[in-house]
């Protein structure tokens, strides 16, 4: 087992009041795209860049292209859960994790198992009717042809995401910050750490031990007590 392994295990080892915080890398190895990678969404061919579409004005104005990139690109719903997921599950079981804070709107830490899951960015299995507030499943945007609309009143489906333009829920967000500024360890996984407000929540941290596990640097590197550039999978796998 590698050193830097070996150090994040006896950390996690004594600790019961760890919070992980994840980014789109949590998700890539189930097979999920991310915006920044060479890989990502960023770097595809579009007729609109990714994050005009992904705009509460794209929305408004241009729905139904909204949704052709919305369901194709945004909604993996046969994406698994991989072994970080996993392992936080098992955490949170064990007395350990207190809470995941992510920024990812796919689900997957709940398929997974974990419990106290703060998504700061909604999620794609909430969708909400703009008139009447009924409640869809994500199945039914997904097999719907075109804009997807309620079945009770006609009204425009929105996603619970939170698009360009758009302000994080004051709730959600609250939350966030105070397991983190609770925790002894925040473990920071699969996040280049780029994107604001959410990266800024780090700052809340006032623990023993700061880890971030990437495959490249983040600009928080030298704040950090123990950095790991590998994938979240792989690290957490050989724990």
């Amino acid at each position: 087992m590698d050193s830097k392994i070996k150090q994040l295990k006896t950390i996690i080892d004594q600790t019961d009041n760890l919070v992980f915080f994840g980014g789109a890398g949590v998700s890539t190895e189930s097979g999920i795209p991310d915006f920044r990678s060479t890989d990502g969404l960023y770097n595809m061919k579009y007729k609109y860049p990714p994050e005009t579409i992904v705009s509460h004005t794209f929305f408004v104005r241009r729905t139904e292209e909204f949704y052709e990139f919305y369901k194709d690109k945004m909604m993996a719903l046969d994406a698994k859960p991989n072994k970080a997921h996993y392992k936080l599950a098992e955490w949170e079981k064990e007395g350990k994790c207190r809470a995941v804070v992510t920024q990812n709107i796919d689900g997957l830490h709940q398929m997974a198992g974990s419990k106290n899951v703060y998504e700061l960015h909604g999620s794609i299995h909430r969708n909400y009717c703009t008139k009447c507030r009924k409640f869809f499943d994500a199945q039914y945007v997904k097999n719907s042809r075109g804009v997807p609309v309620c079945d009770a009143c006609g009204g425009l489906i929105k996603p619970d995401v939170v698009l360009y333009e758009e302000g994080l829920d004051n709730t959600v967000v609250s939350r966030a910050i105070r397991a983190i500024s609770e925790a002894d360890v925040l473990i920071i996984g699969g996040t280049s750490l780029a994107v604001y407000p959410a990266a800024g929540m780090i700052d809340y941290f006032r623990g023993k031990h700061l880890i971030l596990i990437n495959r490249s640097s983040t600009p928080r590197d030298a704040q950090a007590d123990l950095v790991i550039n590998d994938s979240i999978g792989e690290v957490f796998g050989q724990l």
